[in-house]
């Protein structure tokens, strides 16, 4: 049980259990069938504004996480069900980023991780 990560370019593993894609554009060169993505959660995705001002280096890692965690409240609904879902199975958030430590799926994990106790 529980929540881990995962590159969209690595290959699913039985272990993986529910995969849930957290970004809000699909992963070049990944087809759908090889993703195996069981949920597409774009809403749960940074926002187009703030996800390109992370990516063009406009912002800082930090600043970048509290605007994110700020935009995940809107979204609680959702993410209590995805808490829900970890706390009875494996839960793999999908993400493209090549930065593995500095992404939107590494703040979506610790929030759900927060909703989850």
């Amino acid at each position: 049980m529980g929540i881990t990560l995962k590159r969209a370019y690595e290959a699913p593993s039985s272990r993986d259990g529910y995969r849930v894609l957290v970004d809000r554009l699909w992963p070049r060169g990944v087809s759908k069938e090889d993703a195996a993505i069981d949920a597409w959660l774009k809403e749960v995705a940074p926002s187009d504004e703030l996800r390109r001002a992370f990516h063009d280096g406009k912002l800082p890692w930090g600043e970048f996480r509290r605007r994110y965690l700020s935009e995940l409240k809107a979204q609680r609904d959702v993410l209590r069900e995805l808490a829900e879902r970890a706390r009875k199975g494996s839960v793999t958030l999908v993400f493209s980023a090549k930065d593995e430590r500095r992404n939107n799926a590494v703040v979506l994990k610790q929030y759900l991780e927060m909703l989850h106790r």
